[in-house]
């Protein structure tokens, strides 16, 4: 049985073994399992069934991940993306006063529409024009996102009404607890300690515990909460998408998804090693899982569902395959028995790795040709962009919008893939109308 599931995820091919795809699959959980909480208390501010969210989260997140491991055998993980849960909540249901059962049909059916791009290889295509400048561009951008995330839910750096942002107090003893897992971490991947994010985390925990900065878990096993309450509502309400308004709701969820999604499967490929010649091998397959997992999510009563950004803290301790996130998606599932136990996988634990897999996904800019100023520009905005907006989507659309206007300026514009110029004026259409 070993042989066979070695030779199905390649491990010889992809330089790989077990015990390095289970460390791996299980960093990606504790890396991401917070979402398991976060999903629930982002989409209650909708009126949605937190205990269902939970339910529904952790079994979109598995089939997201199960789909991705047998489909295209890469260490991404899926699950409910940040923020598009917080634009379905805080955006449609709160600001549009859109029903969530509303709001849910209309991620069916922008799922739907993403799943047929995906079938007519028109996603794989639009990928593929993608210059490889801005590629390691999204890469990077990716990485100062999830670094300036880890920093500040660790407490290091905090917001500002004078400056945006600021150091954060030191006074607090959960913002000392982020420091000694980032030190311990740094110290770790500097001696090349093998999987020294995964032990930054455990020991991190610990010491949260010992110093009751972490509490203890009151109970090791609960009742997995009834789905029942948002199960298939999306297609219960499908017919309630009939007004205007209600269609630009589905195209914004289709297209921020699109390159949401595409910006973190790209970066991440990056990191792991896959691309080659401008080339994702198996992209059709990651982008038939993750548009399934989209899919899926909806059904279950969650917002869109996509490549995973802490999927970086696998690859970076060296899952290189699918049986990565197959572990992931066993463990999500036998996470909805020991919530309880989850609790202790706080902010703290998990950013001093996002800030370590922040400055390892920022090696990617060196491919960019900084010497060459109508290259240079729309790879900083897009690396620039998205810690900034905090959005991976935008920071890709700056970034979009400016590559054809340099690289015409520069009498290039006739090395310009024509897709690019049409996500151009799609980027800039998307800029107005987000902003009526």
């Amino acid at each position: 049985m070993g042989a066979k599931i070695a030779n199905f995820f390649h491990f010889d091919e992809l330089g790989t073994n077990f015990r390095t795809e289970t460390v791996a699959g299980l960093t990606t959980f504790v890396s991401m399992v917070y979402i398991l909480f976060v999903n629930p208390n982002v989409l209650g501010a909708s009126g949605m069934e937190k205990g269902a969210v939970f339910t529904a989260t952790a079994l979109a997140t598995a089939i997201g991940c199960f789909l991705m491991g047998l489909i295209a055998n890469y260490p991404i993980a899926l699950s409910t993306s940040l923020g598009m849960n917080a634009f379905f909540a805080y955006s449609v249901c709160i600001g549009m006063k859109v029903p969530w059962q509303t709001a849910l049909a209309g991620v069916f059916i922008a799922s739907l529409i993403f799943l047929v791009l995906t079938l007519f290889k028109i996603r794989e295509i639009i990928i593929d024009a993608i210059p490889n400048d801005l590629k390691s561009a999204i890469s990077g951008g990716i990485g100062l996102f999830i670094a300036f995330l880890g920093l500040n839910q660790g407490g290091i750096v905090t917001a500002s009404k004078s400056t945006l942002v600021e150091l954060g107090s030191f006074h607090v003893g959960s913002t000392w607890l982020t420091i000694f897992g980032l030190i311990l971490t740094l110290v770790l991947m500097s001696a090349r300690v093998p999987a020294s994010i995964f032990i930054g985390m455990v020991a991190t925990a610990v010491l949260g515990m010992i110093t009751h900065l972490i509490p203890l878990p009151s109970q090791w096993v609960s009742a997995v909460p009834s789905l029942k309450p948002i199960f298939l509502q999306s297609i219960k309400h499908i017919t309630d998408i009939n007004t205007a308004q209600l269609w630009i709701v589905v195209l914004t969820f289709l297209l921020v998804s699109f390159f949401d999604t595409a910006g973190t499967l790209v970066g991440l490929a990056e990191q792991a090693g896959f691309i080659k010649n401008n080339k994702i091998p198996r992209i059709g397959g990651a982008l038939l899982a993750d548009s399934t997992g989209m899919v899926a999510g909806s059904l279950l009563g969650t917002s869109p569902v996509g490549a995973f950004v802490e999927s970086s803290a696998g690859i970076a301790v060296g899952g290189r395959s699918g049986f990565t996130v197959i572990v992931t998606g066993i463990l999500f599932i036998l996470g909805t028995f020991f919530s309880p136990l989850l609790g202790v996988i706080t902010d703290q634990v998990t950013a001093p790795a996002l800030i370590i897999i922040g400055i390892l996904m920022a090696r990617s800019l060196k491919s960019v040709h900084w010497e060459k100023f109508e290259i240079a520009a729309p790879a900083f905005l897009i690396m620039l962009g998205m810690p900034l907006t905090y959005s991976i989507s935008d920071g890709i659309a700056l970034g979009f919008v400016i590559y054809p206007i340099t690289m015409l300026a520069a009498k290039r514009g006739k090395e310009v893939n024509p897709i690019m110029y049409v996500l151009g004026v799609i980027f800039l259409i998307f800029f107005w109308v987000l902003n009526e």
